[in-house]
């Protein structure tokens, strides 16, 4: 039960460290870049531009985009919703409030596997009868 226990909290941590934390730093620079040019688009008026699209394997094509007052954005799973820019804005710090707490409650749920296995220790070292470490 003890390997068990450490093997489970050894797989959360891998979780937070290999997948949450870079999810979560690589969507705050995405919405932070997102949230950005949203406002910049808003301060400076801009309801048309003309911009360089990645078509894929790094090849671009020019395109005009006549109404900058409606944009997609990436929701994940490939899809894409359309939003004004203040909805594009809320959209954005959910986003990373989500992770967030996502990140904070696989933290305590670590924490919570750690102390279980530091009872169990515990215990085991009581019907022993070995000396405190």
């Amino acid at each position: 039960m003890n390997s068990e226990l450490q093997e489970k909290v050894g797989r959360f941590e891998e979780f937070i460290d290999q997948r949450l934390k870079p999810d979560l730093v690589h969507a705050i620079a995405e919405r932070s870049d997102l949230r950005r040019n949203i406002e910049n688009l808003e301060k400076n008026c801009v309801t048309s531009l003309r911009t360089m699209v990645n078509l894929g394997s790094e090849v671009y094509m020019q395109a005009d985009v006549p109404d900058t007052r409606h944009i997609f954005v990436d929701v994940g799973l490939g899809f894409h919703v359309e939003f004004t820019w203040p909805e594009a804005l809320n959209f954005i710090s959910e986003r990373e409030e989500k992770l967030a707490r996502q990140i904070e409650e696989y933290t305590q749920l670590i924490a919570s596997i750690k102390a279980q296995i530091k009872m169990v220790h515990e215990g085991i070292r009581e019907l022993l009868e070995l000396p405190v470490q």
